[in-house]
């Protein structure tokens, strides 16, 4: 009697799993629906489709698609960004490679925008006075799209209005360190502009640090050595080259967090509560403004001063010196002075989301996410619209096989274009606000393609360590563009490795900071996420990142002329990322190896213990709780390993399958601490949060450490410290107890 027995327990999971449908928010409509394949509760990867789907991605389409995204500039909110939004819907409706369904979510967000009435000027002001000189207010329009009224000027996003006066010295990157060292060499900062460049630390932070030293605004430009290897002649750069023009200016968000400035840890509804502008945090506490390295040249050349340190030195043709002020032999007089005049303004204006749903077949109420932002600063070729055109060329061959009726996945695909993202993060943490809940209990991974390609080197990964293997496993299956006969898998090898003592020599895998919209999905709920794109070989360049990044010169001719032209990057990451959509929304288990955290925990261990480990001791704080918590987790992940391994083996039991399942992707949630964090906001995830040290350890326990370590023993600071180190230890004996048989407490 035991097929019964097997019988029985199929139909309780079928029944069980179907509720689904009716509890999940991402339903599909009532209405004339393609007939679903033949399914069945212990439904498997189809590793023949899974073929079929990696040869239909088609380079032409990615291209195709990517015209239309970025033949006009869609700065978030503005018309084209809306006729985008109806692009994706119409897309994503289509009655022949649509989805099951598709919808729009619109918040009310704070956004940051410069005056057209007044554009924002930086002069240089004489003694006397008169203005002297007048800097470019725009990018030098060399191929007819740099002009216009829909290209918006260069400007510091939510940096505030202003118009501050004062002797130019020049700060580097803008560290606090770099202040210090200009006080320490007896410059008086009260009162001056300062000159930095981008790197180091955040735009936002630039400003932050520079008010803290009396500083009265910042000026923010891209050195040539940073993305151009020191080349800035016609021919090396756009339109003859890849490398940034002079007069190109680098916009972007000055805001220090994520998510609507004036709604945190609420949706952005018009009748949300909303923080006094005057009174919300992050912005910037004084003016800043970029400019082109043309400008940047001017003045830094004409400075006067002690010569910067040798660190400090650039590619703009002189010497780098301090300041403050001009020197009386330059072509600006002694004793001019820097005037900015910053007009920008802060408007709430609505921006949408776009959401594509596959309801699953078996599991409707597990979520693969799948998504990119879609707004840009000007045109956005590279960042964000190559990425978009590879999810809409994923979406459509996915969708064709849905609307045929061959293939339905069996958990939900949900493919997202997330709205003003560049002004920080904001739709994507706006829609993980308000389906926090929801997207904790049901989402098993998210997908983050926004640069698809910024070169054609090789694939770069950022990701959790329990996606790793599911990223092994398609990168060994894909080609790698170009001559060289490898794979993707070898090719990223041979560009980015690690030695790792499981595996031997593999790919290295990136941490996820908060560069795009994996962030609130990681941080806030704990949600594995990976994020890729194929980039270049960092032995042949220094380039911080690609040159035209956030400027006019980021357009489709930059793209389809010096990136990639032919668009097989673009295709090789398409079957990347579809690759690993697909394990995740097909398979039984859930591809995602928990042990591989055990590899990082140790290792973020023997930092601990040798970084921290003497000064933690003669302050009586014991490394011991941590050892044996990071030892019992090794023994669960591997526990539980073998349970699963046993499971595939067998005949599986489909309510056994759906436990484990859980345990896999609820294990990253375990990490997450609210209270861990206070002086940040949405990080709550104790092994990815910021870290001030370079100690690759256990972030909250090593940044409580550097503020404590030169205090008294009694002190405050030392009192953070063994609370951080707690808050570790309650973390790995959380994550270890989900690992655990669930029977077990």
């Amino acid at each position: 009697m035991q097929w019964v027995k097997v019988l029985g327990l199929g139909l309780g999971a079928a029944a069980l799993l179907g509720l689904g449908i009716i509890l999940g928010h991402f339903a599909i409509p009532k209405g004339a629906d393609a007939p679903a394949p033949s399914t069945s509760v212990l439904q498997d990867l189809d590793l023949e489709l899974l073929k079929a789907v990696m040869g239909q991605l088609d380079a032409r389409k990615i291209r195709e698609s990517l015209w239309e995204l970025s033949r006009q500039p869609h700065l978030a909110s503005s018309p084209r960004d809306e006729a985008l939004v109806q692009l994706l819907l119409s897309r994503w409706r289509d009655s022949e490679s649509g989805l099951d369904s598709a919808e729009r979510t619109e918040y009310e967000v704070l956004l940051s925008f410069p005056s057209q009435e007044q554009p924002n000027l930086v002069e240089v002001v004489g003694p006397t006075g008169d203005i002297l000189h007048t800097y470019h207010p725009n990018e030098e329009n060399v191929t007819g799209e740099q002009g216009g009224p829909d290209v918006v000027q260069p400007y510091a996003a939510y940096a505030p209005p202003g118009t501050p006066q004062g002797l130019l010295v020049y700060a580097y990157q803008g560290k606090e360190e770099d202040f210090r060292e200009l006080q320490e060499q007896g410059i008086n900062l009260e009162g001056t502009i300062a000159l930095t460049r981008y790197g180091g630390a955040g735009r936002g932070d630039k400003a932050v640090n520079a008010a803290k030293y009396g500083v009265a605004g910042v000026l923010v430009y891209t050195d040539p050595m940073d993305v151009n290897d020191g080349q800035s002649l016609p021919s090396q750069t756009f339109p003859n080259s890849w490398g940034l023009p002079p007069s190109g200016v680098e916009r972007g968000s000055y805001y220090k967090y994520f998510g609507d400035p004036v709604t945190p840890y609420l949706p952005a509804h018009h009748s949300s509560f909303r923080v006094d502008h005057s009174n919300a945090s992050g912005f910037p506490p004084i003016p800043a403004q970029p400019i082109g390295f043309q400008d940047a040249k001017d003045l830094l050349c004409n400075l006067n001063g002690t010569l910067a340190p040798s660190a400090w030195q650039g590619a703009l043709g002189c010497e780098y010196r301090l300041g403050p002020g001009f020197r009386s032999s330059g072509s600006l007089p002694d004793g001019s002075q820097v005037k900015m005049s910053v007009y920008n303004r802060l408007e709430l204006r609505n921006s949408s989301n776009v959401l594509g749903i596959i309801r699953g077949a078996v599991e409707p109420d597990r979520y693969v996410l799948y998504g990119n932002h879609r707004d840009s600063w000007i045109h956005g070729a590279v960042d964000p619209s190559s990425g978009t055109a590879v999810l809409l060329e994923i979406s459509r061959v996915l969708g064709t096989l849905l609307k045929k009726g061959t293939w339905r996945p069996r958990r939900s695909i949900v493919f997202a274009s997330w709205g003003a993202e560049e002004f920080g993060l904001i739709g994507s943490t706006e829609f993980t606000e308000e389906f926090f809940s929801k997207l904790q209990e049901r989402t098993v991974a998210y997908i983050n393609v926004d640069v698809a390609v910024m070169a054609s080197a090789t694939l770069r990964v950022l990701g959790t360590p329990p996606v790793q293997s599911v990223v092994f496993s398609a990168t060994k299956e894909i080609d790698s563009p170009g001559p060289s006969g490898l794979s993707i898998y070898d090719n990223w090898k041979r560009h980015f490795n690690r030695s790792s003592p499981v595996y031997g020599t593999v790919p290295s895998l990136g941490s996820l900071g908060a560069g795009s919209d994996y962030a609130p999905f990681i941080h806030f709920l704990g949600i594995s996420s990976v994020d890729m794109t194929y980039t270049y070989d960092r032995s042949k360049t220094s380039a911080r990142i690609y040159p035209t990044y956030h400027t006019a010169f980021d357009t489709f001719d930059y793209m389809e002329k010096f990136l990639d032209p032919g668009f097989s990057s673009h295709q090789a990451v398409a079957q990347t990322a579809g690759n690993v959509l697909l394990r995740l929304s097909d398979s039984l288990f859930l591809p995602l190896n928990v042990s591989d955290y055990s590899e990082v925990l140790h290792s973020f261990l023997r930092a601990a213990q040798q970084e921290l480990g003497n000064l933690l001791q003669q302050h009586n704080i014991s490394l011991g709780p941590l050892v044996t918590a990071v030892e019992k987790f090794a023994v669960a992940a591997s526990a539980l390993d073998q349970h699963v391994s046993a499971q595939r083996k067998g005949s599986p039991d489909p309510l056994q399958v759906r436990m484990f399942n859980d345990q896999l992707m609820l294990l990253e949630r375990a990490f997450l601490n609210s209270r861990a964090f206070p002086e940040e906001r949405y990080y709550s995830h104790v092994l990815w949060a910021p870290h001030s040290s370079s100690v690759a350890t256990f972030p909250g326990l090593a940044n409580a450490y550097y503020r404590a370590k030169d205090t008294d023993a009694g002190s405050e600071a030392w009192a953070e410290v063994q609370r951080q180190l707690s808050i570790v230890v309650a973390a790995l004996e959380g994550a270890t107890a989900t690992l655990r048989p669930v029977a077990e407490l």
